[in-house]
């Protein structure tokens, strides 16, 4: 898709903004947050289903940030998605929260972003992470809670299934596992392939702008001066 002339506007009111606050960080910094972002993707990104355990959600919140997964989705009709502030350790800053009151709208949104419906469940299907196709389009994985694991209406809605093989006694693992998992195999598998996997311009350039105003002390004091100077 061709860039409008509105699009690249846009883009260039961040890229001045984002050039400005870099003169109050150092080169180092400011070359860190550039390369990890040149690690993001949209391609895969997870949903979760009234996650009410705190740690649970703070280490899915780590699990995205270490895999490079910008996007987590929620859906908090029955609880808030509430990462605890001392185990997720600021990698909240890093990656993009869509919530949602309920399985439906959370549905919708991210079919209307162009991803398939994958249910992360041991009891339908047979796919797993490494038989998954990553090929055929942007995916979302959907997990569900601690000890019911995904809605009914996941499984009603979902395009694919997928499970990881379990060879001992126990039936599945921690959500907070699972999703580790799948994240590390899929995330791997995605980055050596052909696939289009990095953001675009157009997607870093806001990104950026926000990982740095967050990143520089007295930033939207600094923001508000270079407006004026305008």
């Amino acid at each position: 898709m061709k860039n409008t002339e509105s699009d690249i506007r846009d883009r260039q009111w961040y890229l001045d903004r984002t050039e400005y606050l870099s003169g109050f960080m150092t080169p180092e910094r400011a070359g860190t947050l550039r390369s990890v972002l040149d690690e993001r993707t949209r391609y895969m990104t997870i949903c979760m289903e009234n996650t009410f355990h705190p740690q649970n959600a703070s280490a899915l919140v780590r699990h995205c940030d270490a895999f490079g997964v910008q996007d987590i989705y929620t859906i908090e009709e029955l609880c808030k998605f509430n990462p605890n502030v001392n185990i997720v350790k600021g990698t909240d800053k890093w990656v993009t929260f869509h919530r949602n009151k309920s399985t439906p709208e959370a549905l919708a949104a991210l079919r209307s972003a162009g991803y398939r419906i994958v249910a992360t469940t041991p009891h339908q299907g047979s796919t797993t992470p490494e038989s998954f196709d990553v090929t055929t389009g942007p995916f979302a994985l959907v997990f569900g809670t601690e000890h019911a694991g995904i809605s009914q209406t996941v499984i009603d809605t979902a395009d694919e299934f997928i499970k990881i093989p379990m060879h001992g006694f126990v039936e599945s693992l921690n959500v907070s596992a699972s999703a580790a998992i799948l994240i590390h195999i899929l995330s791997q598998r995605i980055r050596s392939s052909n696939l289009e996997w990095a953001l675009t311009d157009d997607e870093k350039a806001p990104l950026l702008f926000e990982w740095m105003r967050r990143s520089v002390k007295d930033a939207d004091r600094i923001l508000k001066k270079y407006e004026e100077s305008l």
